[in-house]
């Protein structure tokens, strides 16, 4: 039987924790330990983390004396205490969903090219009882790592949420944990850093987590003001992927263009839409421009920035009545929805 241990870190969620660890000991057919990691709550957390230790001796807690943050939280646990064949990150509120960890240990134990699996989060307000999950194996994919990382530079995007995915502990061990200097996209950037060492399977069809989705989650930061923060944070991501990469590759400047040149037309994607929506005093339209100019040369030759450029010249009123027709491409978006539909539903 496959062994997982599973790290939770824990700050200031002491009401939901004890709901993530039970997700985790009642997974069948795997031997699971789970430690959690209080970050200096200060209260009362860590306090119902040692009641679920004395209730059941899988249960590990560790405390920290001052607040380390969530990243050097997450590889104390990952890097210094996981030992067993595969291992997972599992946030205090999120849970994970029957047999996840089964699933992906199967999948693992029968290819061991395959340094990481997920399958897809089921997004949840934290009502009880849980939503319905979708648990009946349909199968899976094993993809080429490759190929893998090549699409993450095609989208500009991560396709994971985190609570989903279950790691080869070795591997994880053997190329490093989280970017501290990256607190928003360390896991696109460490997943991108598993494919260039192993392939990636993906779990057809099934909900592996319920992801908590509220309005303390860390990314709310990063996505408010249209973005700019969570695209500047994407883009060093990827740089920060391909200095690693640097050496071992030789289409590193080809990939860092490609990316480049997606997170360049979102921004000017993201600045048109505010004149559509007559938001261009409330949105950082301005930054959105700018951020596109620097990270992409051929910014202003994109067809993204005559768009926009149009919007500009015929003022707000006019681009919001005209955007259904002409401005929004909706041809050309309703392929691109079509094309990343497709993708999804592979979990790529």
């Amino acid at each position: 039987m496959s062994s997982v241990d599973v790290v939770i870190p824990c700050y200031k969620y002491g009401s939901v924790l004890p709901g993530a660890v039970r997700s985790v000991l009642e997974q069948p057919g795997v031997d699971v330990r789970v430690l959690v990691i209080d970050d200096c709550s200060r209260d009362g957390s860590a306090d119902v983390a040692r009641e679920l230790a004395a209730a059941d001796s899988r249960v590990t807690v560790w405390e920290h004396e001052t607040n380390k943050g969530h990243i050097a939280t997450y590889n104390e646990g990952l890097l210094g205490w996981a030992s067993a064949d595969y291992c997972a990150l599992l946030s205090a509120d999120d849970a994970l969903t029957p047999g996840a960890l089964k699933r992906a240990a199967d999948l693992m134990d029968e290819h061991e090219s395959v340094g990481f699996v997920y399958g897809r989060p089921l997004h949840w307000d934290g009502s009880d009882p849980y939503p319905h999950a979708r648990t009946e194996s349909q199968g899976w994919i094993v993809y080429d790592g490759e190929k893998w990382l090549r699409r993450r530079f095609e989208l500009g995007d991560g396709c994971i949420t985190s609570p989903e995915v279950v790691v080869r502990t070795k591997l994880q061990q053997k190329i490093g944990g989280y970017d501290p200097a990256l607190p928003h996209t360390g896991d696109i950037e460490m997943w991108m850093r598993f494919a260039l060492h192993a392939d990636v399977g993906y779990l057809r069809g099934v909900d592996q987590a319920f992801y908590r989705v509220h309005g303390n989650n860390m990314s709310v930061n990063y996505y408010a003001g249209s973005g700019v923060r969570d695209l500047q944070q994407r883009l060093a991501a990827y740089e920060a992927l391909l200095d690693r990469a640097d050496g071992s590759r030789r289409d590193v400047a080809s990939m860092e263009q490609r990316v480049r040149r997606v997170l360049a037309k979102d921004a000017l994607r993201r600045a048109g839409r505010a004149y559509d929506k007559g938001r261009v005093e409330a949105e950082p339209v301005e930054e959105l421009v700018e951020f596109a100019r620097k990270a992409f040369d051929g910014a202003d030759r994109l067809p993204e920035w005559h768009t926009l450029r149009l919007r500009q010249r015929l003022g707000t009123s006019a681009s919001r009545a005209l955007s259904p027709l002409v401005l929004t491409a909706a041809a050309r978006r309703l392929r691109q929805t079509y094309r990343l539909r497709q993708w999804k539903r592979e979990g790529i």
